[in-house]
C-alpha cells in the first residue's frame, strides 16, 4: 500500500528547488541594491507607511523619557542657576577691584611719565569649516576684511589662545591654530618670568617650549602666558600648561612638553583681537631702512652722472661749431664825414712812429773803458 500526499500537495516545484530560487534572488537583491541602490524608493515608500505605527508604539517610551528628561533638567536647570549666582558675584567683585587697579595704573603711569598701555578690541567669529590640508591645523571663519579683520591678529576663546590669522579674505579668514607644526608664539612662564617661544608639533595634539636653558626653574603644571614683547599678541593670555620638562646632560636645552589651556579643536565662536601697541619702531630696523635708501640714492646719482656728461659732452661739440659757423654780416655803417687829408695824414704818422720804436731808445749804452778801469 503506498502512502502519499493527495494531489493537491503535489503541485508546483519541489522544496530545495524553491530554496534555490529564493536564496539567489535575496542575493541578487542584495548585490543589487548596495551597488545600484535599485530598492532605494521601495524602502523609502515602506518607511514612510510603517513611520506612524513606529511613532505609535513608541508612545510610552517618550512618555517615560519626557518625565525623566523634565525632573533631571530641572535639578540641572537649578544648580547652574546657583553656579551662575555664585559666579556672577565673584566677577563683580573681580570687576570692581579691575576697574580700581585700572585707576591707580593710570595715576602711576601718568605719575611716571610712562606711555598708556594698548588697547585691545574684539570681534566674534564662528568657525564655519576646516581646511582640506591633512597636514595642517587650520580652519576658516566667516568674518574678513570688510569687517576689519586684520593679518596677523590673535584668535582667543574664554579659555585662551586658539590661534592667529594668517590670510585675510573679503568675507572670510584663515586661522592657523596654536598646535600647527608652523605655527610659533612668545610666551612666558607665569610663576618665574622665564620669557621663550613656544612651537606646535607636526602630531598636532601637544606644544614644544624651545630654547629653555637645563638651568632654568621650569616645572610641571606652569602656566605658560603671552610675554607681549612681539607687539601682536596682548600681555597676559593664557596659552598651554606645562605637561613634562626632559632634561639632559648632553644638551644645553631642555625640551618642555605643553598642552593648550583652550580646546583648540573643540571651539566653535571665538573672538578676533585688534591689539593697537603704542612702541616706537625698532631702531635696527630703522636705520637699516635708512641705509637701504641711502644706497638706492647714491645708485640713483651714479646712473645720473654718466648722463649729465654726456649731455655736457654734446653741448660742448654744439659749441665750436656754431662758432666756426660764418657770422651774420653786420649792417654797414653809415660814411662818417670826408676830413681834410692833411689832418688824416697826420695821426697815421703818429701811430707809425708809435708802432716802430727807436733804435736809439733801445740801443745799449757803451761802458766806458775809464769806469771800468
Amino acid at each position: 500500500m503506498e502512502y502519499s500526499p493527495p494531489p493537491l500537495f503535489k503541485q508546483g516545484p519541489s522544496a530545495l528547488a524553491r530554496l534555490i530560487f529564493f536564496v539567489v534572488l535575496a542575493i541578487a537583491l542584495l548585490i543589487s541594491d548596495a551597488r545600484y541602490s535599485t530598492l532605494e524608493i521601495v524602502r523609502g515608500m515602506l518607511g514612510a507607511g510603517l513611520y506612524p505605527l513606529q511613532r505609535a508604539a513608541l508612545v510610552p517610551r517618550d512618555i517615560f523619557m519626557g518625565a525623566a528628561d523634565l525632573a533631571v533638567t530641572s535639578a540641572s536647570l537649578r544648580s547652574q542657576n546657583a553656579k551662575l549666582t555664585d559666579k556672577n558675584l565673584e566677577l563683580s567683585v573681580k570687576a570692581g577691584d579691575a576697574a580700581q587697579l585700572a585707576i591707580e595704573n593710570a595715576h602711576l603711569r601718568a605719575l611716571l611719565n610712562l606711555q598708556s598701555r594698548a588697547t585691545t578690541d574684539e570681534t566674534p567669529a564662528e568657525i564655519q569649516y576646516d581646511t582640506r590640508d591633512p597636514f595642517t591645523q587650520k580652519v576658516v571663519i566667516g568674518k574678513g576684511s570688510q569687517q576689519n579683520i586684520q593679518d596677523g591678529a590673535p584668535v582667543v576663546t574664554e579659555d585662551g589662545v586658539i590661534g592667529q590669522v594668517t590670510r585675510v579674505f573679503p568675507l572670510q579668514s584663515e586661522v592657523t591654530l596654536l598646535t600647527d607644526k608652523d605655527q610659533a608664539v612668545p610666551v612666558q612662564i607665569a610663576r618665574t618670568g622665564l620669557r621663550s617661544v613656544i612651537y606646535g608639533t607636526p602630531k598636532g595634539d601637544t606644544l614644544d617650549l624651545r630654547f629653555v636653558p637645563i638651568s632654568a626653574d621650569v616645572q610641571a603644571g606652569d602656566e605658560l602666558v603671552t610675554s607681549g614683547l612681539d607687539g601682536i599678541y596682548p600681555p597676559g593670555l593664557p596659552v598651554a600648561k606645562v605637561l613634562r620638562v626632559d632634561k639632559q646632560a648632553d644638551t644645553a636645552f631642555a625640551r618642555v612638553v605643553c598642552v593648550p589651556i583652550a580646546a583648540v579643536r573643540g571651539a566653535r565662536q571665538l573672538l578676533v583681537l585688534h591689539y593697537n601697541v603704542n612702541v616706537p619702531p625698532n631702531p635696527i630696523e630703522v636705520e637699516a631702512a635708512a641705509a637701504a635708501k641711502e644706497a638706492k640714492e647714491n645708485k640713483g646719482k651714479k646712473k645720473a652722472a654718466p648722463k649729465a656728461a654726456a649731455a655736457a659732452g654734446a653741448s660742448g661739440a654744439s659749441a665750436p661749431a656754431a662758432a666756426s659757423a660764418p657770422a651774420a654780416p653786420a649792417p654797414a655803417p653809415a660814411k662818417p664825414a670826408e676830413a681834410p687829408p692833411a689832418k688824416a695824414a697826420a695821426p697815421k704818422a703818429a701811430s707809425g712812429a708809435a708802432a716802430r720804436p727807436s733804435k736809439k731808445a733801445h740801443a745799449p749804452k757803451p761802458a766806458s773803458s775809464g769806469a771800468a778801469r
